[in-house]
């Protein structure tokens, strides 16, 4: 019999050359089978597995062995201090991800009046949408996704953090389904050239959310902020994931189109840029 011990050893073993977090996915594969917390393996090590667990620890490793992302493994990931299902149809959300979200509550602290309207360009998973819907309680928010796919794995998360009836899902291509122009917009849409993306997130992930397309994956970040021009209110504010190659286009382009309003480019931890805000 096969002791969890020896399996995340071997486990770790089989993942040393593709993953650059190899104990860290055996443990977290390992504690999904087994239903129970991480910190339980090492106080449990010595426990046997059972045929069927074995079984489908081994293929959850084979398929992390070919790059498949450790959240679509276990169906699900944090964002934000939030779990959101996640599947194939969605982008896996990523930490950096989240100064969007606490750019726009650091800018909605400083408004006289709570926000009421919102929207989130390319929603995908609605982590964005769902996370704000949370924490801005009076908003309603539209969360917008060309994938009707997308919009599924939304409104299931929607569902799960109960704030579906504040969320109006719609499909289509930008900002072009909303119905009135919002206070607020949000937004991580496609930014990357899929050449140039890692091999693990171009096999596996959806390209629809991946690529930006023309001059170097800007031209969908640029089509939103052209469009946000009719589509903000008086004093809104846009708030936009951005390619870390991508700041001096989209500080030139946002100050262009917004000559009035306050624009910056905001780093992420590592010191790259990653939002374009602008407050109007």
């Amino acid at each position: 019999m096969t002791t969890i011990r020896e399996a995340l050893q071997h486990a770790t073993a089989q993942l040393e050359a593709t993953s650059p977090s190899a104990r860290l996915d055996a443990e977290v594969l390992l504690s999904h089978v087994l239903n129970i917390p991480r910190a339980r393996l090492l106080a449990d090590s010595h426990r046997s597995l059972a045929a069927r667990e074995l079984n489908t620890y081994e293929q959850l490793i084979a398929r992390r062995e070919a790059l498949e992302p450790v959240a679509y493994l276990v169906g699900h990931k944090e964002f934000y201090g939030f779990d959101f299902l996640l599947d194939r149809r969605v982008l896996v959300p990523r930490p950096e991800t989240e100064l969007v979200v606490e750019r726009a509550l650091e800018w909605a602290r400083r408004r006289a009046s709570p926000v009421r309207t919102l929207a989130d360009i390319g929603t995908g998973s609605g982590c964005l949408a769902i996370t704000l819907a949370l924490l801005l309680p009076t908003a309603t928010v539209y969360a917008i996704d060309l994938s009707p796919a997308a919009l599924e794995v939304a409104r299931l998360n929607a569902v799960r953090h109960k704030v579906d009836q504040r969320i109006m899902l719609l499909q289509g291509a930008g900002s072009q389904p909303l119905p009135q122009a919002v206070e607020l917009i949000v937004a991580n849409p496609p930014y990357t050239v899929l050449v140039e993306v890692d091999e693990n997130v171009r096999r596996w992930e959806p390209h629809l959310a991946l690529d930006g397309g023309a001059e170097r994956g800007f031209a969908i970040p640029a089509q939103i902020m052209g469009e946000a021009q009719r589509r903000l209110l008086p004093g809104g504010a846009l708030f936009m994931e951005i390619g870390a190659w991508q700041g001096q286009q989209a500080l030139s382009a946002a100050q262009r189109l917004f000559p009035q309003a306050r624009v910056t480019i905001d780093q992420d931890l590592a010191g790259l840029d990653r939002v374009v805000a602008i407050e109007s």
